[in-house]
């Protein structure tokens, strides 16, 4: 009976943090420690940054959900989430969410001196980013800002130096993210108007919001475009971006600012899609050099 009782609030709590959605921005933290190790492999550093990476993003999402319980429970999109029922309650929330920043830390210390010192910079943002719908117009920029992090992280982690090629995947991959966060949150545009919460949509519409996010995305290819030039990567690399470019044609084919039914399949199929393709071709085009 303990077993049955205890099993619920855990796969809750994994609800409620999405860990699944961890298949983001991980692929190119992979793919930047890769691109830094090459030609070996260091299983080690690799499984501390998987770790890290996993704690960092589970720390963020647990305090966002906290941070916005308010704001969620007067949403209809968001009123069943664990947090406003009650089958994840503040306290295990918060308990979750400082193991996973725990976790992170420790590996961060563990991957060297200079990653465990930088930590502080990486969590800033994932902490900022809730409380910045309060405040600006752009909270999609600072999500931007905290998904930038993981590839420069990861490259440092490796080799223990600034690297500007893993600043350009760094800001490709934040903008990739934050692109479609504004697509998402033409969701709740009029939900956040009604709260005064503050989001692009909210503040010019879900039309304005789905072209920026296009344009965001083409200028994402660019700069995916820019770091293969940088690390001399090879066809397999751009046949992976022709396929990204294809997953976001798709993905802003089917929304409109009329029509937002598709945003789920828009936002997790094709942006998970586009994560794993892009950083396996990144990885194995490295592995055939």
């Amino acid at each position: 009976m303990t077993t049955t009782s205890e099993a619920p609030p855990v796969r809750s709590f994994l609800k409620l943090v999405t860990i699944e959605h961890s298949v983001f921005a991980l692929p190119f933290a992979y793919l930047s420690a890769f691109t830094a190790m090459h030609p070996g492999v260091e299983w080690g550093t690799l499984l501390l940054i998987t770790l890290a990476m996993v704690g960092a993003r589970t720390f963020a999402m647990a305090a966002n959900r906290i941070i916005d319980r308010e704001i969620d429970a007067a949403n209809p999109r968001t009123a069943q989430r664990e947090l406003v029922v009650g089958t994840v309650t503040t306290r295990t929330a918060w308990s979750g969410a400082l193991v996973a920043l725990a976790v992170f830390l420790v590996c961060a210390g563990l991957l060297g001196r200079l990653p465990l010192l930088l930590a502080p910079v990486a969590v800033l943002p994932m902490i900022v980013y809730p409380y910045a719908k309060r405040f600006t117009d752009f909270p999609h920029a600072v999500l931007a800002l905290a998904q930038a992090v993981a590839p420069v992280g990861a490259w440092i982690a490796v080799t223990g130096e600034w690297s500007w090629s893993a600043v350009v995947l760094g800001i490709g991959v934040g903008l990739w993210i934050g692109g479609f966060d504004l697509v998402y949150a033409c969701q709740d545009t009029e939900s956040d108007r009604a709260q005064g919460v503050r989001s692009f949509p909210a503040r010019w519409g879900n039309r304005a919001a789905l072209q920026a996010a296009r344009c965001v995305h083409a200028l994402v290819l660019g700069l995916f475009v820019w770091f293969g030039v940088l690390q001399h990567f090879g066809p397999i690399w751009y046949v992976g971006l022709v396929a990204t470019a294809a997953a976001f044609v798709y993905q802003h084919a089917i929304v409109s600012a009329d029509d937002l039914r598709r945003v789920n399949r828009s936002f997790f199929t094709a942006n998970g899609f586009v994560g794993i393709a892009l950083g396996a071709a990144g990885v194995l085009d490295l592995v055939l050099r």
